[in-house]
Order: C-alpha cells, then structure tokens, then sequence
C-alpha cells in the first residue's frame, strides 16, 4: 500500500513535554503515590484502602473548594465520559465557563483537569501540586501513627481538579467518577444533579458479580434530597436505583420513561465525513404528585450528533437531561441552538474515533463487553469495508474471552498484544489461549503494541477497516505511531477536519 493513498483526519495540536527540574519533582511525587489505576486493591479490601474520610480531611484543608460552585456528578459503567463532555460542552456553548474533571488520561495527566474544553496549564498544575504537597506529606505522618497510608494518586488529582475549578471561578463543575461511586473520591461532594449513565459488567472483582451489585455501588452517589438522571435500562438495576432514590428523597428521571433519544445513524463514513442525526425528547411530569416543584415542561430537539453509535445518543439524552435539571435548580436557561452546537461539535479520543480513510483507521477505548458489542454495532453500520483488522490489548480484571466473543465474528484477523505503559496489562499468552478457541487461525500475537502495528499496518489493504481497541492505555501508547501517519486523535470539544480531496 502506498502512503498517498491515505487520507489522515485533522484533530489536535500535538502535546508538549513539560521540562524543567521543578516540573519534574513535583510530577515524581505525585506519580510515586499509591496509584490504583496501576495495582488496584485486591478483592475484599476496597472498605480498607478507599476512605472518604481520608479525601474530606484534605480538602477541609484547601478550605472545601469543592463547595465553591453548583457540581453535576457522574457515574456509569460506560458513558460516563461522554456524557461528562456532553453536559460540559452545551453548558459552555450557553456562556457558562465549565471544568471537567475525567479519568485517565490519554497522553498528559493535565487532560483531567479541563475547563472549558482545554487542559490545565502545565505552569499552573505544577502550582496546584506544590501548594497540595506539605499538606499531603503532613497527612502521610498523621497516618503513619495509626499504620495507614496518606492520601493517593487519583485523591490528589481530585483534590486538585475541586482546587483549580474554585481558582477559576468556573460557573460549574462536571466530576467524573474515578471508579464505582459510593467510595469513589469525588463522592465528597454535593452535587445539584446526579447521574447514573449505564450499568454493565466491569470491575466485578470490586463493584459486585452482578448488575444489581453493581447498581447499588453506582447509586452511592446518590445524595438525599438531590435529583437523579438515570440512563439505565435493565428492570434489575433500575429498580436498584429507584429504591436507592425512593429511601434518600430524591426525584428521578429515567431514560426511556421521562427522556430518550430516536438516532439516525451515518451511513459510508469510509468515503467522507458524515454526522448523524438524534432526535431528543422529555416527557413534563403529568400530575402534581410527580412534578417536584419547579420541575421544567418536556421538550424535543433535533440535530446532528458527532459523537457515533446509538450508545452516544442514548448518552447525550442523559445529557441533555441533566442540563434540564440543572436548568430548574439553578433557574438557568439553555438555549435549543447551544444544545445544538454542542452535540454537532463535541468530539472525544478513543470513542468509535474515525482517524483516517483509505484504509479506514478507528481508535476506540471499549474495555468491557458491553463497550465491545457498542462498538460492533456502529462499525458495522457506519461503514462499508472489505476486510476488518483489530488490533486489541486490554487489562487484568476484563472479560477479555467475552469481548473476543463479540468481535470475532466482525474481524476476519487480529493482531494481539500487551501494552507495556501500565502493569495491569493483561498477558498476550492469556488472548492467545482465548483468541486459539474463539478464532483459530485468525490471529498473530506480538509482545508490544509497537511490534503488533508494524506487523498489521503493511497488510491493511487502502478498502479495509483498521481498529485498535480494549483500553485507554492501549490507546494511549498507540499515539505516537499514529502520529506518525498523520493520524492525530481529538481533544475534547475538537471539531473533525472534513478529508483533503
């Protein structure tokens, strides 16, 4: 395959090495703290290692910055990033200066702390962990006496995302669950509006074995008296919900039942840049008794929608609900057109991310087999192909053979492999055994992602289908080798360069 013959997307500028002694001791003390997304705590001990108590001390410590400004609070199994950026991006395109804290990152750990689309500045995180520093190393002396640790990796970031937003002075805050939701970090605060995206099967040696488990570890974040959006379907864990709504006084809004989404899907995406198309709509509470006082009148919407898949309609129909609560409690209005603008120009990395055509290069983080099926389903369709290659890697913990399952019969080849830029990386060896029951002869193993797309990209033909999923860290190390083809994945909010002709 010649290389004129590739047509890369535009995206994102590249990112920028932060150097400097200082910017460097201060990343190695944060980096150097106990990390969960790296060796998460074994099975049973979840109650031992998460402590809200230990996040609430530190933040009554920086003087609760977190209390500062109104905070939309977000969990889900999968969605909750998308729906992270959505909220974000229509309350931005209505005036409103927006932070966004979300998990992980995909090259640079400011990623995480955003306002208004755009990471925090490497001089002023640096400043924001300087200033956390004696703080934390005063708690880790306070909790030595007692044979505990002081506070972690992703409760400093935490920490430092409510610290920066207040600095800002942003209008309000979108917080991303890390991990389930009832020990989650970000669970200190009081949000005016609650989310629950999805309920699906991930973490299970942490949240629970089944979806009602789950559920219940999801709606910890459930604060009493604070309405809830609930993007989730299934009769068991809804009713999980619902019951955790009913007990702690909190009205409900349920997708399906109070708000949905109708979606048009784009068609030959490998020929040129399409959108599709979501109609959103919500139902006004009929009578006095399930009206809460002030409770906004139904709407209906139509535009286009960048974001691909009917998942990410269903997501942005939990957006846009969340906005309507915030509308009531805030007393704030929101325009149809910024809605609008938003879901046409919102874009996330890694989400059913169309890189390049001729051949066709997709980079999707689908981690679990929900995401999987999800991601399935929109290739096949989104696109007219000739041959299917996958490029997968994924995490100790995942249903890897479950997600090989659904992408087997969709991809005629895959190239496994490992990420080497986290240890939880699952061995090869584990998706060769799994990949030899699920696709005989329709695979090669390799011991790095680098190794794998040196092998894969030479036989991709200009008519196929390229698609490098299973994890965030896959994608993440897989950047620099798309890079070099062109191949640039967006930021948050970043709008898609139709293809050169």
């Amino acid at each position: 395959m010649h290389s004129s013959e590739f047509v890369p997307q535009a995206g994102s500028s590249l990112p920028f090495e932060v150097a400097g002694s200082r910017h460097q001791a201060v990343r190695e003390f944060l980096f150097a703290r106990t990390n969960y997304e790296h060796s998460p705590p074994r099975s049973g001990t979840r109650a031992r290692v998460f402590k809200l108590t230990r996040m609430r001390a530190l933040l009554e410590r920086l003087g609760n910055p977190e209390t500062r400004y109104p905070i939309v609070h977000i969990t889900g199994t999968k969605g909750k990033g998308s729906t992270a950026a959505l909220v974000g991006a229509i309350l931005a395109a209505s005036g409103k200066q927006v932070g966004i804290f979300t998990s992980p990152h995909l090259e640079r750990v400011e990623e995480r702390l955003a306002v208004d689309g755009r990471p925090c500045p490497a001089d002023e995180f640096t400043r924001l962990l300087e200033e956390l520093i004696p703080l934390v190393r005063s708690m880790d002396q306070e909790a030595a006496v007692q044979g505990e640790s002081g506070p972690t990796y992703f409760e400093i970031l935490t920490a430092m995302a409510f610290l920066y937003f207040a600095r800002r002075k942003v209008d309000a805050a979108v917080i991303e669950v890390g991990l389930g939701g009832r020990l989650d970090s970000t669970n200190v605060c009081r949000p005016e509006v609650s989310v629950i995206t999805s309920i699906s099967y991930d973490h299970t040696d942490l949240l629970g074995t089944t979806l009602e488990q789950i559920a219940w570890e999801k709606a910890g974040i459930i604060k009493r008296g604070v309405p809830v959006v609930s993007g989730v379907v299934q009769p068991g864990p809804r009713e999980v919900i619902r019951r955790v709504c009913k007990k702690r006084g909190c009205a409900l809004w349920e997708l399906g039942e109070d708000f949905g989404a109708a979606y048009r899907t784009p068609r030959h995406l490998e020929r040129e840049t399409a959108l599709g198309h979501v109609t959103l709509w919500g139902r006004p509470r009929e009578s006095a008794q399930e009206s809460p006082p002030g409770s906004p009148s139904g709407w209906e919407i139509e535009s286009e929608l960048r974001l691909l898949g009917q998942h990410q309609a269903a997501n942005s129909a939990v957006a846009l609900a969340a906005v309507k609560r915030l509308e009531q409690r805030l007393g704030w209005t929101v325009s149809p057109q910024a809605i609008q603008v938003a879901l046409r120009e919102t874009g996330l990395p890694a989400r059913v991310e169309i890189l390049g055509r001729r051949p066709v290069v997709v980079l999707d983080a689908a981690h679990n087999v929900a995401s999987a099926e999800a991601l399935v389903t929109t290739l096949q369709q989104c696109l007219e192909v000739q041959k299917c290659w996958l490029l997968f890697a994924t995490t100790q913990g995942k249903d890897y053979r479950g997600m090989l399952r659904v992408f087997a019969p969709f991809f005629s080849h895959a190239a496994l492999t490992q990420y080497t830029i986290n240890p939880r990386a699952l061995p090869v060896s584990w998706l060769v055994e799994a990949a030899e029951e699920l696709m005989p002869g329709r695979y090669s193993a390799f011991e790095n992602p680098a190794a794998a797309w040196e092998w894969l990209w030479p036989r991709v033909g200009k008519d196929d289908l390229v698609c490098i999923a299973g994890s965030f860290f896959l994608a993440a190390e897989m950047q620099p080798h798309l890079r070099k083809l062109g191949l640039i994945t967006a930021g948050t909010g970043s709008k898609e360069t139709p293809p050169a002709p």
